[in-house]
């Protein structure tokens, strides 16, 4: 995308980031892995030095869930995970996001959906929120330095431009 060159790692194997410039986290399961993604203190100690460098993380639903200081699994089971962000997840037993958004980023404005069964529970104030279609209020989105998060699966060819701002080092 736009002369990107894309290296792939696993959070849950590797414990150091490739060499990059930025980094997607784009979604997942982390109530599934939680035991491995608790034990990968040095991975989140690399992207937690990453952000302290002043490059940029864009983490979507189960890559934001995962930065998060605590996830609270449905049976009643608490991880520390990366605590890039503050507060905890909570899984949830019923549906608790879906559907179609559209997003007002500095960057640009961005298209995209919403799948989850967890909410947030954080004082960082969001940066903004998206809408679902007819104006109804969607997603938190966070920001912390460069670090962008939300629930919301971003289309990146919905504003490949906005994408490439959000993303350049």
């Amino acid at each position: 995308m736009l002369g990107a060159q894309v290296h792939y790692f696993s959070p849950l194997a590797d414990n150091a980031l490739p060499p990059c410039d930025a980094v997607w986290l784009p979604g997942g399961y982390p109530e599934l892995h939680s035991t491995a993604l608790a034990a990968n203190r040095p991975l989140w100690n690399a992207l937690s030095a990453h952000v302290d460098a002043g490059k940029p993380v864009l983490a979507e639903c189960g890559g934001m869930m995962a930065l998060f200081e605590s996830l609270l699994t449905d049976d009643g089971q608490e991880y520390s995970l990366a605590g890039l962000l503050p507060g905890r997840v909570q899984m949830q037993k019923r549906l608790a996001g879906l559907g179609m958004q559209e997003v007002a980023l500095p960057e640009g404005v961005l298209r995209g959906h919403t799948f989850h069964y967890s909410k947030t529970e954080t004082d960082l104030a969001p940066l903004c929120q998206s809408e679902h279609p007819g104006g109804r209020a969607g997603e938190a989105v966070f920001r912390q330095r460069r670090l962008t998060a939300s629930y919301m699966h971003l289309y990146f060819s919905s504003n490949p431009e906005a994408v490439a701002r959000l993303l350049l080092a």
